[in-house]
């Protein structure tokens, strides 16, 4: 660890943070809504990208970069449903509730096609449910999935849906000081919840966890120009298209160039209730640094890190106010440029990297990083 982490890595100090990024010919956040353009300001044109992107690129990171440590686990992902994540966490130790099912060979063979919230043994028979249903009725959802069934065969999933919700009803009472203990079993597992915290709803409602560090949306520095370029693929989609045209039409939207600075802040007050490390500091500094190294897209054009400019106060609770000092970091469009297309058409001035105790914010140390 350089000494540069080394001093910024400290869990019991208060940071906040400048970060800048760029992109060129891409689109770095596509609105839903709006046919996945480009977000913008419409009062301003002034491009927009919101903190769940950004969070999005960390989580990624630590994902590809701490594939097998148990303890940078993300919890918001696609793979595994989230309140499957909660509950393993909560009945940890406990057998689900099973039933043993009768030897009906049209049953059987029913039960052995996979489904994500059963785990069945076609040797001794037992159907263990590990969904996050209570009542008969969720179980026999779940058993018939998206299968039309008629109603002789409903009632055989019924006579199995009935003991398993008895006994659900038999588990462990879950009261206050065990949620407590499942969020923070919860943060100990998953780098994100330790970092920017989560809804835990799951089944018996563990309630939120306040993560640390919280993000802004990045804003351009100037206006951006959302384009819609309409792109042609050499191949077809359907085998019917295929005798009256050899290509077919797509859109691209993108913006020419930006220049987009966000803000951030870390609170040591919460981070001592989600158990945040030097360790996990550290790795959230070099996610920020390569954020968009190890995540290139096409639609994404050329998009790089330009700056990350970290305060660090002595005082726990803070020396100074974060807006004064993200004020100490301007960006400016150079005078002789009308429309910037590239980085080199900016000019970022801040103060000398060390204490800046002589411009009136004691105990406040700026390091940068980028």
């Amino acid at each position: 660890m350089n000494s540069k982490y080394k001093f910024i890595c400290d869990p019991q100090k208060r940071y906040d943070f400048v970060f800048l990024f760029d992109v060129r010919d891409g689109n770095p956040n596509g609105d839903p809504d709006a046919g996945n353009l480009p977000r913008v300001d419409p009062e301003t044109m002034h491009g927009l990208i919101t903190d769940v992107a950004l969070k999005r690129k960390i989580r990624d990171y630590v994902a590809l970069t701490r594939p097998q440590e148990p303890e940078y686990g993300i919890f918001i992902q696609s793979k595994v449903a989230l309140n499957r994540l909660y509950l393993d966490v909560l009945y940890k130790g406990i057998e689900p509730p099973s039933a043993v099912v009768e030897e009906d060979e049209e049953l059987l063979d029913f039960l052995e096609k996979e489904r994500d919230e059963f785990d069945f043994d076609p040797e001794t028979r037992l159907l263990r449910y590990i969904g996050e249903g209570t009542k008969i009725k969720d179980i026999l959802e779940a058993l018939k999935g998206e299968t039309e069934i008629n109603k002789d065969f409903e009632a055989k999933l019924k006579k199995i849906a009935e003991p398993l919700a008895s006994r659900i009803k038999n588990l462990p009472k879950v009261g206050r000081e065990k949620r407590e203990e499942v969020k923070q079993e919860m943060a100990r597992l998953y780098f994100d919840i330790r970092m920017f915290g989560a809804v835990l709803t799951g089944g018996t409602n563990a309630g939120q966890v306040r993560g640390p560090v919280q993000l802004t949306f990045s804003r351009s520095v100037d206006p951006v120009l959302p384009l819609d370029l309409a792109i042609t693929r050499k191949a077809v989609t359907k085998e019917a298209d295929r005798r009256r045209k050899e290509t077919e039409m797509a859109r691209k939207p993108l913006i020419p160039y930006g220049l987009y600075r966000a803000h951030g802040f870390y609170n040591p007050f919460l981070a001592e209730r989600t158990g945040v490390s030097k360790e996990d500091l550290k790795l959230f500094w070099e996610a920020l640094q390569y954020l968009f190294e190890f995540d290139r897209s096409a639609s994404r054009g050329e998009m790089a890190v330009r700056g990350l400019f970290v305060f660090r106060h002595e005082d726990k609770k803070g020396n100074a106010p974060a807006h004064k000092l993200f004020e100490l970091v301007k960006v400016r469009r150079q005078e002789s440029v009308e429309t910037p297309r590239s980085f080199a058409d900016y000019m970022v001035a801040t103060p000398p990297e060390g204490s800046l105790d002589g411009m009136g914010f004691a105990g406040v140390t700026l390091v940068r990083l980028v």
